[in-house]
């Protein structure tokens, strides 16, 4: 594994402040009812994706998730401007502002989703990983779900014929201990849900989702798996979201000191904690991180606020693809 260096402390720390900067803005927008729908928050979750980034390869490896989305394909290197964009539903967005909150997508950085049938990606993960090993691109795909979508039999068979297939793919649930509302031990008769892939020989195992170095330790050896050719593997990453299941929620099912608790190891908190204890960074080079993050997440809302919305001829364009039928033609 790449060596985690004074520099990747440092990127760690400026991308995750950015993504909790990001939802936090999401957030108010959200109450200002500039951002409509449903509003799914990844607060507390930051460090399953910066590990996860630290050991892909960008150029060919996939990434594939739920509808708690929006700073995945920031970190797969899609332009914030444009997720906010459509988070607003304006034509500058990531699907011309068609897709909204649960289906930020971008293939040109290999970013498939945002699904908002749940346990509905773990079966296309595979896929897209299937058709790595038939084109023999040398990509992985990071399939992320969360531990409610961990009790649909779409991942029974995924996982079937993953290993029946040796398929390149990870598959990653990160429980964050409340599938919407409901704890994981409500779910199931058991809660180490990574001991669903023992029933298909799937090597498995926990991994402290709070801390990036355990992630990516943990994400380089299944990721260096899949690539030899080797198969699938499971990890459960252990996390928490400070935030509610969306913005509807009220949070009734778990107490205050819980989610203080939970506060008291923030991944953030921890990767600068390294910073300060090394003397990566002086206090002045950290307000510097901390400004630009801000000013980023300003014009991502200054952009987002000042682009159009999209026509409503826009409607037709996206529907019809039929050469013979040319009163309605696909334009995009």
């Amino acid at each position: 594994m790449k060596e985690v260096t004074k520099e990747v402390y440092l990127k760690w720390y400026e991308d995750m402040l950015l993504w909790r900067k990001f939802e936090d803005k999401l957030a108010a927008l959200y109450i200002q009812q500039k951002v409509r729908g449903f509003l799914h928050l990844y607060n507390g979750q930051e460090a399953v994706l910066a590990g996860a980034l630290h050991v892909m390869d960008l150029t060919k490896d996939k990434m594939i998730t739920a509808y708690r989305n929006h700073v995945q394909p920031i970190g797969m290197g899609v332009d914030p401007r444009r997720v906010m964009a459509e988070l607003l539903g304006k034509a500058t967005g990531t699907s011309k502002g068609m897709g909204g909150s649960m289906h930020i997508f971008s293939k040109e950085h290999r970013f498939y989703g945002g699904h908002g049938i749940v346990g509905g990606q773990i079966p296309v993960g595979a896929g897209l990983a299937f058709a790595d090993k038939y084109f023999e691109t040398g990509g992985v795909t990071m399939t992320y779900f969360g531990d409610g979508a961990a009790r649909q039999g779409s991942l029974h068979e995924a996982f079937n014929m993953a290993m029946l297939w040796k398929l390149p793919v990870v598959f990653i649930v990160e429980n964050n201990g409340y599938a919407m509302g409901t704890s994981v031990e409500r779910t199931a008769n058991h809660t180490d849900i990574w001991k669903l892939g023992l029933g298909y020989e799937m090597p498995c195992g926990p991994v402290d989702g709070m801390n990036p170095v355990k992630v990516a330790e943990a994400m380089y050896e299944a990721v260096e798996r899949a690539r030899r050719g080797d198969g699938p593997t499971f990890l459960e990453m252990k996390t928490y979201r400070y935030r509610g299941h969306s913005m509807s929620d009220a949070q009734l099912y778990r107490s205050k000191e819980e989610v203080e608790e939970y506060k008291k190891i923030d991944p953030i908190t921890q990767v600068l904690d390294v910073i300060k204890d090394q003397k990566f960074a002086t206090e002045e080079e950290i307000e510097e991180i901390d400004q630009r993050v801000k000013d980023l997440v300003e014009e991502c809302v200054k952009f987002a606020e000042e682009s159009p919305y999209p026509d409503l001829q826009q409607l037709y364009d996206v529907v019809y693809a039929q050469e013979d039928y040319p009163f309605t033609p696909h334009k995009l």
